[in-house]
């Protein structure tokens, strides 16, 4: 049993109100269940109203497991429970008091919830026997309906907490969407493995040196590598070189520091990833297109993301992988998955927060542009699919991990609409 369980009793009505005694057989008529606290400190229901014994009393609700769960949380002694006109437990095991010495009522909730919903929560919420996520064994008794609604809510959901990074992008760059974009684009270019370095890297210099830079690849290259650390003196090779020419005078010029610029690492990386490569690709983009971030707000279709990502490394990089090291021939451009990538966790996120902030709802072109694009693969996916899950594209995918992290491995199932379904369904469990 868990409080978690007794919130969600309490809240959505699913007890028996006809008839409902307090331990001390005082009649409780609920009038007003009261502003569920979610969050912050206090009783776990504001403002309830309730008639006791033909009394009418408005206050809060408190709910434990045991009535001793009240001194053992100490809150005889904290003034914000003062005003606790009901405690409500799954078990009364002793008397409660108030600082005055007043009794609080208490109702003892096992005496009037439904042996079969007590039953479902048990099989469900309970399960010792689950290997990956509790509701593993009936998963595939809920309705497509209900997934594909949860699925949108939940991609929502996932797009809502990208945006926090953004809204503290935008506060460090004064509300400089065009900034906070290539803030984005870097942190994307970088993946995982190096995606806090290139983002270290964008926020090492004002925005304003790049829109200075931009109208020379060379400078661009020189300011983004040299800004990375990844330049050397001692190298004799002509690219090298003259881009270590170009740092040297943008340096002076703009009084450019990188000493919190992280190391960006090379290890157990695919080529193609090496962090040379990307930073190429990146400088090229943006070299490309002046007007970057009015061409991504005003694109849904995915054919014209293609094209403003269809953009190489320059052609030092057609022979190498690294500035010391030279390879086989061969075009080092973005590949539709990276675009994929880039779309997924830095346009989208970014268009999405740009029209909020503009006071528009575009949740319908949202999930038209994510629908375009491929499920992801990963081991998140391939068990919800083993679990008989339809994952079609990237907005299934998306909602899957939105699901896996912020609910299954937190044991949010009352918080979920599945294991809402499965909890309230008509059909046994069994």
């Amino acid at each position: 049993m868990s409080e978690e369980f007794l919130h969600y009793l309490w809240k959505y009505k699913k007890i028996n109100f006809s008839n409902l005694k307090t331990t001390s057989q005082q009649s409780v008529v609920l009038q007003r269940i009261g502003d569920h606290n979610e969050m912050n400190s206090g009783p776990d229901f504001f403002n309830a109203h309730l008639m006791i014994d033909n009394q009418k009393w408005a206050g809060n609700v408190e709910i434990h497991i045991k009535s001793s769960d009240w001194y053992a949380h100490h809150h005889e002694s904290d003034p914000a429970y003062d005003n606790v006109i009901l405690h409500v437990v799954w078990e009364d095991d002793m008397d409660v008091f108030r600082k005055d010495n007043s009794q609080i009522p208490s109702l003892q909730l096992k005496d009037y919830i439904d042996n079969t919903l007590l039953f479902r929560y048990q099989k469900i919420f309970e399960n010792k026997e689950a290997s990956w996520i509790q509701c593993e064994k009936q998963l595939s008794e809920v309705s497509d309906f209900t997934i594909s609604n949860w699925q949108e809510r939940l991609y929502v959901e996932r797009l809502e907490d990208k945006s926090k990074l953004i809204d503290e992008l935008l506060i460090n760059s004064s509300n400089d969407w065009e900034a906070v974009l290539f803030k984005l684009l870097s942190k994307s270019f970088g993946l995982k493995v190096n995606s806090d370095a290139f983002l270290s890297m964008a926020n090492s210099f004002d925005f304003s040196i790049l829109r200075k830079s931009n109208t020379s690849l060379e400078q661009l290259e020189a300011l983004l590598y040299g800004q990375a650390g990844l330049l050397y003196s001692d190298s004799n090779i002509v690219y090298v070189e003259q881009l270590l020419k170009k740092y040297d005078f943008l340096k002076n010029k703009f009084k450019l520091e990188n000493d919190g610029v992280f190391p960006f690492q090379f290890f157990r990386l695919r080529p193609p990833n090496f962090p040379t490569i990307r930073i190429s690709q990146l400088a090229n983009l943006y070299f490309k297109n002046k007007q970057l971030f009015n061409k991504i707000i005003q694109y849904n279709d995915l054919l014209k993301f293609y094209e403003l990502f269809n953009v190489s490394a320059s052609n030092f990089w057609k022979t190498h992988y690294t500035f010391n090291k030279g390879s086989s021939f061969g075009k080092k451009n973005l590949t539709k998955p990276f675009i994929h990538l880039i779309l997924i966790n830095a346009v989208i996120p970014l268009k999405f927060l740009y029209a909020k902030s503009q006071g528009k709802n575009i949740e319908e072109e949202i999930f038209g542009l994510i629908s375009q694009l491929p499920a992801e693969k990963n081991t998140i996916i391939d068990r919800f699919t083993s679990l008989g899950v339809h994952i079609e594209d990237a907005l299934h995918s998306q909602s899957m991990i939105q699901l896996k992290n912020n609910y299954c491995d937190q044991k949010g199932c009352l918080k979920c609409s599945i294991g809402n379904y499965l909890l309230n369904q008509e059909c046994s469990l069994g």
